[in-house]
């Protein structure tokens, strides 16, 4: 006959789940009417106050869908706040200049989003649309084009460049897939 006081819980490790508790957990509902998921996502009530209404994913969405940062606020108030903001942000902007941040997802080498700016193209062009670009191109400062054109190139030859990396990398892509 077992005692009816006993833990089964004697440290660590733990014989039993972390929500095993006797006592109710307490799950904030989504405030939206009618809906019965947790109201993990707070949303402000007006511009400017602390007060906040709690939804869940779905409802903070499609509430924040059609708010206006700047409702209330005249032009001049408007104008300062987005200035302040883009002032206290101005880091993220800057640390693009030492390749923190940048274009692509990060599955294109730096080389290879060198080249696609030089043709002129997304980080997540296909090798179709680099064939097309790179051709192009390449029509218009061809040195049979435009002979004894210096300019043209060395253009020229940094469109060749471009292209070999980006189909090696292409050809790496396929090798490995």
């Amino acid at each position: 006959m077992s005692r009816a006081g006993r833990s089964d819980n004697w440290g660590f490790p733990r014989w039993r789940g972390y929500e095993g508790a006797r006592d109710t957990a307490t799950i904030r509902l989504c405030d939206r009417h009618g809906c019965t998921d947790p109201g993990s996502c707070p949303a402000p009530k007006s511009p400017n106050s602390p007060e906040r209404w709690m939804f869940c994913q779905r409802h903070a969405a499609e509430y924040n869908a059609g708010w206006d940062y700047f409702a209330g606020l005249d032009a001049e108030e408007a104008a300062q706040r987005e200035a302040d903001e883009s002032r206290d942000n101005s880091g993220y902007r800057e640390s693009a200049h030492y390749g923190w941040a940048g274009s692509g997802d990060g599955s294109r080498s730096r080389d290879e989003m060198r080249a696609l700016d030089l043709l002129e193209l997304e980080a997540d062009a296909d090798f179709e649309a680099i064939k097309k670009s790179y051709r192009a191109k390449a029509k218009l400062v061809h040195p049979d084009v435009r002979p004894g054109d210096d300019e043209a190139a060395r253009a020229f030859q940094a469109l060749q460049l471009a292209y070999e990396v980006l189909r090696a990398a292409e050809e790496r892509r396929e090798w490995k897939g």
